[in-house]
């Protein structure tokens, strides 16, 4: 006999109910947890592992070196020691020193550093000794009759022993001898910056955040012009007093903090008397001092002034600027002060900063350029 065939029940699901279920709380929170699942995955894709420390985004090195802004090669370089970076990877501070924009003084001061010995000196610009001018601040005179020579100036008290000043210039265009300079000089050392640099009130704001008094140098005419040219607002021999103005007011308004202004070249502008009285009129309207690098000793102009009696670094050995950082002892022990120049070089920024440290051992007192000064 023919069992009969077995048939399995049918079951039949309800239809889901789509409405009920989006309406459900669950639904939000579970949507949520996917969503953030999601953007933590694509996070970490994007920024690499977490290692504590500052955020940071992992590029390839060629990539990151071409996409760089204007400086980030050149201050990635350590002041001391070889770059270290990862084989395929190179990270990116958070801010660079940018260069300076119209409204620059505006911009966020620059990150703490760490002061020397003497503490920093106040941030720029000072309320009271600014105006606004037409690509920045302009120094000016204080209501109260104060200068900016005097509050930009680091503070100096005299033990009585003999005076010894070092102005280094050439700094804001190489990113590792401007950072060396900075970090690696005693404070009391005057730095002086070249106006085309880029970034100048973040070099400046960073020197005076580690105690150095700042100049800027001014571009003027040499005897060799136009073989030897410093640039597009160099200020002319032959130039009509406004016009001399003109170019000294966008000079001054590159950046906020310095005392003063120092020469780079200038041998035939200094040596003529209406040249030099227009720059010197223009330093006494916004009480600046001028300091110069033995080019014009014998030039006054009722403003504060110090001459440079001699360049420590004419020629480029560490014996020679030996040498001539003893010449300036003995000048100190004749005359009770001595005021030196030099440029950024490495062998200069490596002997300036031994001999710094030695020389009040031997009886010295260590000056700002500020300290040597009188009105002539």
């Amino acid at each position: 006999m023919a069992l009969p065939q077995f048939k399995p029940p049918a079951f039949k699901l309800p239809a889901p109910d789509l409405a009920g279920l989006l309406k459900s709380p669950l639904a939000g929170v579970a949507a949520a947890a996917a969503l953030f699942a999601g953007a933590a995955v694509a996070l970490v894709a994007l920024m690499g592992p977490f290692e504590g420390g500052a955020p940071h985004a992992r590029l390839p090195l060629d990539a990151a070196f071409h996409a760089a802004p204007p400086g980030w090669r050149e201050a990635l370089r350590p002041a001391q020691g070889p770059l270290v970076v990862q084989p395929d990877v190179v990270r990116l501070s958070e801010r660079p020193l940018a260069p300076l924009a119209a409204t620059g003084w505006n911009a966020p001061a620059a990150p703490p550093v760490r002061a020397l010995a003497g503490g920093a000196l106040p941030a720029a610009p000072i309320a009271g000794f600014f105006a606004p001018g037409p690509g920045g601040p302009l120094p000016i005179i204080a209501q109260d009759g104060r200068t900016p020579a005097e509050v930009y100036a680091r503070p100096f008290t005299s033990n009585g022993r003999p005076k010894i000043g070092l102005v280094v210039g050439g700094l804001g265009l190489n990113a590792r001898a401007t950072r060396q300079a900075i970090e690696t000089l005693r404070p009391e050392i005057t730095l002086s910056f070249v106006v085309y640099a880029e970034g100048l009130q973040g070099w400046i704001d960073m020197a005076r955040a580690h105690g150095h008094e700042v100049l800027l140098e001014t571009p003027l005419e040499p005897l060799d012009y136009p073989d030897n040219d410093p640039g597009p607002y160099t200020l002319m021999t032959d130039a009509s007093p406004p016009e001399t103005a003109k170019k000294l007011e966008w000079i001054l308004s590159r950046a906020s903090g310095y005392f003063g202004l120092t020469n780079y070249l200038g041998s035939r502008f200094l040596a003529d008397d209406r040249a030099y009285e227009a720059l010197a009129a223009s330093l006494r309207a916004r009480g600046l001092a001028f300091v110069d690098d033995g080019t014009a000793a014998r030039r006054g102009g009722n403003v504060p002034r110090a001459t440079a009696e001699r360049v420590i670094d004419d020629q480029l050995s560490a014996g020679a600027i030996d040498q001539q950082l003893l010449a300036l002892e003995a000048g100190a022990l004749q005359r009770g002060q001595a005021l030196g120049s030099g440029f950024a070089y490495p062998v200069t920024l490596e002997t300036v900063a031994r001999w710094a440290n030695e020389v009040e051992q031997r009886g010295y007192q260590l000056a700002p350029a500020s300290a040597l000064m009188a009105r002539r």
